[in-house]
């Protein structure tokens, strides 16, 4: 199939486009300047993509001035916005599109049993599906709501090194939910929702297993024969982060039942297994 991407040079779109190559699928990135230029020629570049797979959007662990605000909403909403606009039911049969678990509150979250919460991402996140389903009627659409994805890149690589220093630690009293899913996964579940016509709607896309942050902690301090015994002050980050802390500081326990139901099989479950995977692909001693 030709299989359209937006954020096709991030993490999860470079991973996903060696995956999908390897299918024999055909990829069509696009990038920015899509989305800025003329409406009609998006639309001719769309005009044969019968998947399209929508992981646009900024950074979100960074300082949130009012400016970098924006930056995040429309990197999401105004992208997803175009995107939608853009899209022929008469070709395209599927939208993928991202969201993430920060729309929940605090505790323990299913798709089916669940609490939202009110702050400036959960706002980014319900904004950001709404636009992605706009034409679920017409057009196979599937969300995905993210947890932390562990690979060679992404939020683990800002952390590893300080880890490596002896410097990790938790973050306060370490009892916030650390939903975690390993890239391979990521990719795996989106290949699935291409692939089976049944899925539609929103997914947690996270590992069974959810833990706590100092679980988290503990275990790649572990892994890497290093201590774990600091904390870091929610203060701290606060200062460093201004409200983009709020990523880092509270987390949920969220579990993907939706995919379990559809026989969806996970390679990697346990955090402990996930994080090996990841160092030993990054030649890091475990």
């Amino acid at each position: 199939m030709k299989i359209a991407i937006t954020g096709a040079t991030g993490f999860i779109g470079t991973n996903l486009i060696n995956f999908l190559q390897q299918q024999g699928h055909e990829i069509l990135r696009l990038n920015r300047a899509d989305f800025l230029g003329n409406e009609h020629l998006l639309k001719q570049k769309l005009s044969c993509s019968e998947v399209v797979v929508n992981l646009a959007g900024a950074p979100i662990v960074k300082r949130w001035t009012a400016k970098y605000r924006q930056t995040i909403y429309d990197s999401r909403i105004f992208t997803t916005q175009k995107l939608v606009d853009a899209l022929n039911p008469d070709v395209t049969k599927v939208l993928i599109s991202m969201s993430a678990v920060g729309i929940y509150a605090e505790g323990k979250q299913t798709e089916y049993n669940f609490t939202y919460n009110e702050d400036f991402l959960a706002q980014i996140c319900t904004d950001w599906e709404l636009e992605a389903q706009r034409k679920a009627g017409d057009i196979r659409t599937v969300v995905f709501r993210l947890g932390v994805v562990l690979g060679q890149g992404g939020a683990l690589n800002k952390q590893l090194w300080l880890f490596k220093l002896g410097l990790g630690g938790k973050i306060g009293n370490g009892k916030q939910g650390y939903s975690w899913v390993h890239v391979d996964d990521v990719v795996r579940a989106i290949d699935f929702a291409i692939e089976t016509d049944v899925c539609g709607g929103v997914y947690n896309l996270v590992a069974p297993k959810p833990v706590s942050n100092r679980v988290f902690t503990k275990t790649l301090a572990s892994l890497l024969h290093r201590p774990s015994f600091l904390m870091i002050p929610k203060f701290a980050l606060h200062l460093l982060f201004g409200g983009g802390a709020s990523v880092l500081v509270n987390g949920q326990f969220v579990y993907p039942e939706r995919l379990l139901d559809q026989d969806f099989v996970f390679k990697h479950n346990y955090l402990v297994e996930a994080l090996e995977c990841v160092l030993r692909k990054a030649e890091v001693r475990v």
